[in-house]
């Protein structure tokens, strides 16, 4: 699997959440809505979520592993980064 574009929306309002970000998987497969979030531990992402009837939020689309979750943060954080040192849209 490789992450062949990623897409990041950063956000200027007040809170913890910094962007928004879509990936696209093996030019083939996009994921919309991962969210960067700054946490007390420092930046970390959220998976696209839905609210289900019991009010939970569950995981629309997840890695199955640690591993490939690790992997796709880093990929996004680095871009994330990488987009706080460009030009504002």
């Amino acid at each position: 699997m490789q992450i062949t574009d990623v897409r990041v929306r950063k956000i200027t309002k007040e809170g913890k959440m910094r962007a928004i970000v879509s990936i696209t998987i093996d030019d083939v497969f996009v994921v919309h809505d991962i969210k960067v979030i700054e946490g007390e531990k420092g930046m970390f992402i959220a998976m696209p979520s839905k609210q289900a009837a019991d009010g939970e939020y569950r995981d629309i689309a997840h890695p199955i592993n640690s591993e490939t979750r690790e992997r796709i943060q880093r990929i996004i954080l680095e871009s994330y980064e990488k987009a706080l040192s460009e030009p504002g849209e």
